[in-house]
């Protein structure tokens, strides 16, 4: 079991590295998979998310560290619920999803203990990669109806988004700004073996 969790964390975190002949394949299932982020906006958190981005590994299980994963999300794909919000994001103001449509994670090292995980790798916003560290848990591994095999796991970490050149912000009335630096991001993965 700690293998297979192993495996799961390893999906969005396992080190780049040539796949070997025992070497499995697992692709995200974007249906039963989830990526939020949240910011302080005002005197609350305002949450978000993409609709498009994907992801796959290649690693042996007996191996985790000589797996090779990557992580690609859509920058225009960003989802606030509001269109004027979700434009002016897209903007240079922003994630400037014209010059870098893309964001992109790529793990460096895997610990886990028990079902407990935790990712070590860099997050590139903007051109600008950052190493950034993960922790969560593993779901667990089953079959689904067809037969095939799934594994699911969550994954949370804090940003600064001033350290990629987001650093678009307003003065408000009275004192302060009108975002904070810090934004949350929480990954549900569930994967299918290929």
């Amino acid at each position: 079991m700690r293998r297979f969790a192993a495996l799961a964390v390893a999906f969005l975190l396992a080190a780049p590295a040539a796949a070997t002949a025992q070497a499995s394949s697992w692709t995200i299932d974007p249906v039963h998979s989830e990526l939020t982020f949240r910011i302080r906006h005002y005197v609350t958190k305002v949450r978000g998310t993409f609709g498009k981005w994907s992801g796959s590994i290649s690693a042996d299980p007996k191996n985790i560290g000589a797996g090779s994963v990557a992580v690609s999300i859509d920058a225009k794909s960003i989802d606030t619920n509001n269109e004027n919000r979700d434009n002016h994001l897209r903007s240079n103001d922003f994630f400037a999803t014209d010059s870098f449509p893309t964001l992109e994670f790529k793990s460096s090292q895997v610990t886990v203990k028990g079902e407990a995980v935790t990712i070590q790798g860099n997050l590139t916003i903007r051109g600008k990669s950052k190493p950034v560290t993960l922790t969560g848990s593993f779901g667990g591994v089953t079959k689904d109806a067809q037969g095939k095999e799934r594994i699911g796991f969550e994954a949370s970490t804090k940003i600064n988004r001033l350290d990629y050149g987001v650093s678009w912000n307003r003065a408000i009335e009275g004192g302060g700004i009108m975002l904070g630096d810090e934004v949350e991001i929480n990954i549900t993965i569930e994967a299918v073996k290929s």
